[in-house]
């Protein structure tokens, strides 16, 4: 697949090197970002340190993907597969990008079909969550699917019904943050890992003021920051966004149950210059201060970089990447 950069004269086309802010240190070694694609069976590794970065994309086995991580000690990427119903590893990226080769081998996978319709993955050490939304093919059960990665497969270990349909998902310690899909609100599983497989009653929801679909969601505990996209209508082409929430912990805690958070707490980046309109998933390196979003949308995918905003406005992205069908995007930073 050819990567294809667009240009406009309000945009940046060159990927900056990740590098720490004015009050941060870093010994950053690695800084990977990944995505995958749910129509050219492809997935993407850039290495975002590199003098000359330079896309490299791999056939997979999965045309349909969603979900991705990364993990450079084992140089492994997860996905969850909407073509195999599984999850799935692959490994040797960087031996596969010395030798120039445009396809990995399936390394392993879950070994049965239990979930359709995945939507995010969230990863935590051997955990690997996979959030299903409700379709005809799984009886219309919104559900979170809990494994154990080993070094050979994965192992069921739980599974959530959740009453209500889901989407993106993110692990911050022992607790789960969801977005509840087709609302404004998000969710708090705090401590999940603590319920017995079944039916999960959410510790906390609260609805997020002037959003109206959330699908994206990513959370910096170095920052205390938590970044939600909103897709508004999935037909609308301009009616995206970005919301970043600054000391979210406190913002959440002070918010009752079922309350809202208010505009006066929040970042925000809509408007026709942002490009956002799918904005189906979402990345944050808080130490480049960089967001990266999966536009489903619009020109078939693109993947968006954002420098991360002090002030709510309609912010143009500083880099735009066509990237057929994208689901998802993954950064790592070491």
């Amino acid at each position: 697949m050819k990567n294809l950069f667009i240009t406009a004269a309000f945009l940046s086309i060159i990927f900056t090197s990740c590098d720490s802010n004015d009050n941060e240190t870093t010994n950053t070694t690695e800084s990977t970002l990944v995505t995958s694609s749910n129509t050219s069976g492809k997935i993407t590794y850039l290495d975002l340190l590199s003098a000359s970065p330079m896309v490299k994309s791999f056939t997979v086995a999965s045309l349909d993907a969603e979900g991705i991580s990364y993990n450079s000690d084992t140089d492994a990427i997860i996905v969850a597969s909407r073509t195999n119903n599984k999850l799935e590893t692959y490994t040797g990226i960087k031996n596969a990008i010395k030798a120039g080769t445009d396809n990995l081998v399936l390394s392993f996978s879950s070994l049965g079909s239990e979930f359709t319709n995945a939507r995010e993955t969230a990863v935590s050490g051997d955990i690997v969550v996979v959030a299903q939304d409700q379709l005809a093919s799984n009886g219309m059960v919104n559900k979170l699917f809990v494994y154990k990665k080993t070094s050979s497969g994965f192992t069921l270990a739980k599974t959530f019904t959740t009453d209500f349909k889901l989407w993106g998902i993110h692990i911050n310690g022992n607790d789960l943050y969801a977005v509840a899909d087709l609302t404004s609100d998000i969710v708090l599983f705090k401590d999940y890992m603590s319920n017995a497989t079944g039916t999960i009653t959410a510790t906390k929801r609260v609805t997020i003021a002037g959003l109206v679909r959330t699908h994206g969601i990513t959370y910096s505990a170095a920052d205390d920051t938590m970044i939600l996209t909103d897709v508004g209508s999935a037909t609308s082409g301009t009616d995206g966004g970005l919301v970043i929430i600054k000391n979210f912990s406190s913002v959440f805690s002070s918010t009752m149950a079922a309350g809202t958070i208010a505009l006066t707490n929040q970042i925000r980046v809509y408007g026709p210059n942002s490009l956002l309109g799918n904005p189906v998933d979402v990345a944050y390196d808080q130490v480049a201060k960089k967001i990266y979003v999966a536009e489903r949308l619009n020109a078939g995918g693109e993947v968006l970089t954002y420098a991360y905003p002090t002030m709510s406005g309609d912010f143009a992205p500083t880099n735009i990447r066509l990237e057929a069908g994208v689901t998802s995007v993954f950064v790592l930073r070491k």
